[in-house]
């Protein structure tokens, strides 16, 4: 069977390359078309032309001439020059020296033994709460032994305690407790000093201080006849009920 077309003359057998001719072609065109730029020329030469008609125009100031009068003639010098003589003298200050070399003798005055007056510096003796010979004397509690007015004192402390106790506002809001532990002394004229706490928050170490410090003059301790310091410390409770 017999082809009824002549191969020489088929148009499709070179299709692909035309069609990647024509591809070629077209991106090509595309290409110049993006990479075209254009100018406005008359509005440049517009430009230009103002730029130079006003760059040649110059103007010229006016100026005049004015007539100011001639400077003043400066006074001439005196013909005669009188010459005056400093006759006053300057009397001049002698400045002695107050430093001593070795060979000065400095007169020291005498000192009899009799006029030297020793004073004796009291020595202070601290003697714990539980060994002291006389405990503190709370107000009330000068009856009785030793030992009773020892317990006397204790009672006395924890009534004060609870008696001037206050919970400071502000630890109740924040739900702050605990123990505070304060150390304080009673010194040899019976007064409340050195005041000291430790505990979970300065708060309530500022109201247990407080309390320590409105506690009474008592009477002071005594070792072997002679009024000591003793130190004494007790906890207070802060509990939300």
């Amino acid at each position: 069977m017999k082809a009824k077309k002549n191969p020489k003359v088929d148009l499709n057998r070179n299709s692909g390359l035309y069609f990647v001719i024509g591809l070629a072609l077209t991106l090509f065109l595309t290409w110049r078309a993006l990479e075209y730029k254009s100018y406005d020329t008359s509005l440049k030469e517009v430009i230009v032309a103002h730029m130079a008609e006003s760059d040649l125009r110059e103007e010229v100031p006016v100026t005049e001439n004015l007539k100011l009068p001639p400077p003043p003639i400066p006074p001439s010098a005196p013909t005669i020059i009188e010459v005056v003589d400093d006759t006053e003298e300057i009397e001049e200050t002698v400045i002695q020296s107050t430093e001593t070399d070795q060979e000065s003798v400095i007169d020291a005055p005498i000192i009899d033994v009799d006029e030297v007056v020793v004073e004796e510096e009291e020595e202070e003796i601290t003697v714990p709460f539980a060994v002291i010979e006389d405990v503190p004397i709370f107000p009330g509690c000068d009856q009785g032994t030793n030992d009773e007015r020892k317990a006397c004192f204790q009672r006395k402390i924890q009534e004060h305690v609870g008696k001037n106790f206050k919970y400071p506002p502000v630890a109740v809001e924040m739900g702050i407790q605990g123990k505070v532990y304060v150390q304080f002394l009673i010194d040899t004229q019976g007064h409340v000093t050195r005041i000291k706490s430790r505990g979970p928050d300065r708060l309530l170490e500022e109201e247990a201080e407080r309390i320590i410090a409105s506690l009474p003059r008592m009477t002071p301790g005594k070792q072997r006849g002679r009024p000591v310091n003793v130190p004494y410390s007790i906890p207070v409770n802060f509990i939300l009920m």
